[in-house]
């Protein structure tokens, strides 16, 4: 890990989203120096399911040595930025450091995405980050080594990372955009750099989105925080950069990566927006092991030869129970292609579940639309759903949250089979 150097001490850095995940880590990472931190996040109250509120981050802040703001900023609203810049001024005298941290994701595609989720997206990603930046940077140049810094990923347009997410991908490609033009724009006054990890790190949103076990393959949110510490110790000349972290942590030495793991050893799962296509990063993660998040069940669970897909729902229809039912609480149709393509359900709503070929009774809460070669290896463990959306194998129409809630219900039938 990098070690802290004093470098940041006394420097006032405006955080947004700092209540929590990696916006409260790089606040932490540089309190440790002295530094100044505005938390400028919207949770006052304790979440049911999220940790954190500005006040609980500002007492950490404090307890390692920094001084804090807890500022309540929803940055879709001009007039609460303006006014937590207008105390962080007041109480410290300036501003030498903004991080646009704070993002909104929904993973959809464009008929399933609601245009309030589009707007969510785009105030908070692209137009919250433009209009923090645009309402910070008058302070920005009056400090002596002012930055900018955006977690947001490279401008890369392979179509494959637009296709199952164009909402989300052009809301954090604004942030990125903003690097692009600001860099240029105030080249030589003001610091302005992109920062994205290279895999997966352990956050609530990341929880979220991955389910049961997704922890294994991600990296600890102290990664992201030495990473941004490294970038934010360099001169306002190291500007109009996209860097990622791993990268950044090499250049100063760090060999040993490992450390940051969640569980030291196990494979990563890769982050979006990288170089490489989803689809290669899925078998390269294959042939590590890392779809082994959800297990395989044994031969003694593997369904008959024959149809394979009448044979999977065998095995589905020998795991349902109330206690499933109960506990997902959806309707699931498969639009399979393919060599053994067709249509399927999945009951988990009424009674003790039911599943089988054909349209569902009542209207499918969720449509999953994917080979049928990877819905059998999706069910019998060997393709985590998680991985088959990202490498775009799998389109989902309807709530994400219960395609999670499937995922789950897998997890606990291969356990079942074991």
């Amino acid at each position: 890990m990098i070690p802290n150097t004093g470098k940041l001490a006394g420097c006032t850095l405006f955080i947004t989203g700092a209540s929590r995940g990696i916006g409260k880590a790089i606040a932490l990472k540089a309190a440790k120096d002295g530094a100044n931190i505005v938390i400028a996040a919207k949770t006052v109250q304790p979440h049911p399911k999220l940790p954190g509120t500005i006040y609980t981050a500002a007492q950490e802040v404090e307890q390692v040595g920094g001084k804090a703001l807890a500022c309540v900023v929803d940055i879709r609203d001009e007039r609460q930025v303006e006014a937590a810049v207008q105390k962080a001024v007041e109480k410290f005298g300036g501003i030498d450091i903004l991080v646009n941290n704070a993002s909104a994701i929904n993973l959809t595609g464009t008929l399933d995405t609601p245009m309030k989720k589009v707007d969510l997206m785009l105030g908070i990603n692209l137009r919250g980050t433009y209009m923090t930046s645009k309402l910070v940077i008058p302070h920005l140049l009056k400090a002596p080594s002012p930055h900018i810094l955006n977690l947001s990923p490279p401008l890369n347009l392979n179509p494959v990372w637009f296709k199952n997410h164009t909402a989300y991908t052009m809301a954090k490609y604004g942030m990125s955009m903003c690097v692009l033009g600001m860099a240029e724009e105030f080249r030589g006054q003001i610091a302005v750099n992109a920062l994205w990890p290279k895999t997966a790190i352990q956050t609530a949103a990341m929880d979220m989105l991955g389910g049961d076990g997704v922890g294994k393959q991600c990296r600890k949110v102290d990664i992201m925080a030495d990473a941004a510490y490294a970038v934010l110790s360099r001169p306002k000349d190291f500007t109009g950069h996209f860097l990622v972290d791993e990268d950044v942590l090499r250049e100063r030495g760090v060999c040993d990566l490992d450390r940051y793991a969640v569980q030291p050893g196990h494979p990563l799962l890769p982050d979006f927006f990288l170089d490489e296509a989803p689809d290669v990063l899925v078998q390269q993660m294959e042939q590590h092991g890392a779809t082994l998040t959800f297990k395989a069940p044994s031969s003694s669970a593997a369904p008959p030869s024959g149809e394979p897909i009448e044979n999977t729902f065998e095995v589905i229809r020998g795991v349902l129970s109330e206690d499933v039912v109960k506990s997902t609480q959806a309707v699931y149709q498969f639009d399979l292609s393919g060599e053994h393509g067709g249509v399927w359900f999945l009951d988990l709503k009424s009674g003790s579940g039911d599943a089988g070929r054909g349209q569902p009774a009542t209207k499918a809460d969720v449509v999953m639309t994917m080979d049928s070669g990877d819905f059998s290896k999706m069910f019998a463990g060997k393709l985590k759903p998680t991985i088959a959306f990202m490498s775009g194998k799998l389109r989902i129409k309807g709530d994400m949250t219960l395609a999670l809630k499937l995922e789950k219900m897998m997890s606990r039938m291969n356990k079942s089979k074991l």
